[in-house]
Order: C-alpha cells, then sequence, then structure tokens
C-alpha cells in the first residue's frame, strides 16, 4: 500500500511538470507568434493576462483537483494538437483568418489543457482563468467584423468641433470641415479601443471582487471613455486634415501619436480603478467599525 501511495504521488507530480511544460510551451509560442506580427496592443495584453492567469493558478495550486477521464484527457489532447497545427501551417490565402485565431489561440488551449488536468467536470476551477482569456481576445476576433459605431464616432466628433467653434458639418461618416474632411473608418471608430479597455475591465472585475453596483459601473465607464477619447483623436484628425498638415495627420493617425490617446484611455480608466477600490476598502472598513 505504501508502494502504490508513492507511485501514486510520483505519477501526479510527474503529470504536474509535464502539464507545467505544456502550459509554458504553449504561452511562449503565442507571445513569440504575437510579437512577430507587430500587435503590439495583443503582446502587451497577453502577458498582462496571462501573469494574472497564472496568478490565479498559483494562489490554489494545492486545492484543485486533478482528475480525470480518458475520453476528456483525449479531447484535450486533440485541442492541443489542433493549436499546434493551426499554428505551424501556412498561412496561405487567408492571413485574417489566422490572424484572428491567434487571439483566441489562449483560450482553447487552455480548455484543451484544463480538460487534460481536471476532466469535464473539472473546468469550473477554472472559471476564473478561462473568463479573463475569453475577455483577452474573443471580443476583438468576433465584434469589430460585426459592428460598425463608424456613424456615431463622426457624429461624436461632428459635435466635438461644432461645440469649439468649427464651422463643420457630416455626410455619413464623413467630417468635413471648409478646407478639408476626413472618413470615419471602421478600423477608426474607437471599436478596437473600447474592446481592450473591456479586457482591462473584465480582468480587474476578476482580480478585485467589489460589489455589483460598481459591477456594472466599470464596463459602461470603459466603454464612454474609450468612445469619448477616439471621438477626439477623429476630431483632432479632422482640424490636421483641413489644415494640409499631412505630417501631422500621419503622426496621430498612424504614427506615435495614435498610441498617446490609447495610453491615456488605459490611464485614466486605471485612475478609475483605483479609486473605486479605495472606495470600496473605505466602505468595508466602515463597516467593520460599525
Amino acid at each position: 500500500m505504501k508502494v502504490f501511495k508513492l507511485c501514486s504521488f510520483q505519477t501526479l507530480k510527474s503529470s504536474k511538470f509535464l502539464l507545467l511544460g505544456v502550459a509554458a510551451g504553449l504561452i511562449a509560442i503565442h507571445l513569440t507568434i504575437t510579437w512577430k506580427s507587430d500587435n503590439t496592443d495583443l503582446w502587451g495584453l497577453s502577458i498582462l493576462f496571462l501573469a494574472a492567469v497564472c496568478s490565479l493558478i498559483w494562489k490554489k495550486r494545492n486545492t484543485l483537483n486533478l482528475e480525470t477521464g480518458i475520453i476528456s484527457s483525449f479531447l484535450g489532447t486533440l485541442i492541443i494538437a489542433f493549436v499546434l497545427f493551426k499554428i505551424t501551417s501556412p498561412i496561405g490565402k487567408f492571413p485574417d483568418a489566422i490572424d484572428k485565431f491567434h487571439y483566441v489561440l489562449p483560450l482553447i488551449s487552455s480548455v484543451g489543457l484544463g480538460l487534460i488536468a481536471s476532466g469535464f467536470k473539472g473546468l469550473k476551477q477554472y472559471s476564473q482563468e478561462l473568463t479573463i482569456l475569453f475577455f483577452l481576445g474573443v471580443p476583438q476576433a468576433t465584434i469589430p467584423s460585426l459592428t460598425d459605431i463608424s456613424i456615431f464616432t463622426a457624429k461624436f466628433a461632428t459635435a466635438v468641433l461644432w461645440y469649439l467653434g468649427f464651422e463643420v458639418s457630416r455626410q455619413g461618416v464623413n467630417v468635413i470641415l471648409p478646407t478639408g474632411s476626413v472618413e470615419v473608418y471602421s478600423g477608426c471608430s474607437g471599436m478596437v479601443a473600447i474592446l481592450y479597455l473591456w479586457g482591462l475591465a473584465a480582468l480587474f472585475l476578476v482580480m478585485f471582487p467589489i460589489g455589483w453596483s460598481k459591477k456594472i459601473l466599470v464596463p459602461i465607464v470603459a466603454t464612454l471613455l474609450a468612445f469619448a477619447i477616439n471621438g477626439g483623436r477623429v476630431a483632432l484628425m479632422a482640424v490636421l486634415a483641413a489644415s494640409s498638415n499631412k505630417s501631422a495627420f500621419d503622426y496621430w493617425h498612424t504614427g506615435n501619436g495614435s498610441q498617446i490617446f490609447a495610453m491615456t484611455s488605459v490611464i485614466i480608466f486605471g485612475l478609475f480603478c483605483f479609486c473605486l477600490l479605495q472606495l470600496n476598502e473605505a466602505k468595508n472598513d466602515d463597516f467593520v467599525e460599525f
């Protein structure tokens, strides 16, 4: 009996190291591919989100149920094999589809590892981690192709310029000034910025438990903040286009200037979340004192 227990412990320990090795390999592959694709937004989010997932797994490592079955292990292995085949196959004629797959790769890989480690019933242990990885890439891979908010961005930018005293008009998604105009494409509509903050909002809500009223407020603030800041960027580019300042327009459109607006939205949202945590802690302290 003692020999059996020893063998079981060694088998479990070796299985943990094997799963850890596979997970580390998949993380390295994902980060490498993302880095080579020059997708700095996804690369930065991936590091942050994967670090959060690893932290959550580490905290509950001693309480995880690592019992699985033949069917779940086989299915999980097939999923991992599919992921490896997909990322090593040539891009061919569908680069966009391959690129979108990289957004959902961490989630799919995690489901496969979860099935191998804990079976179908054990997947619920990883609900927090899977939620984080879902918001890492799934909305970015699906929503932009299904939703176009360009018209709303154009209306907002037009309103901003009008309130600032510019002689501005709008035709569809075109923001028109007397000496120039800009057309708001879906890529500049702000949906990507909104989804970026949605991911940070989901990460915040998973990592820091707060009341339901505040939970509802966080994604709303993320949406409004990203939309408003991007709308201000569109208004600025309309002014630059009207002034025929091409170098400045390119800087704020596709150059480093475009990142300044993204960083601004992230910083403001981070400050909002920090203040929310402070209010939540103050409320809890008052409750304890009472």
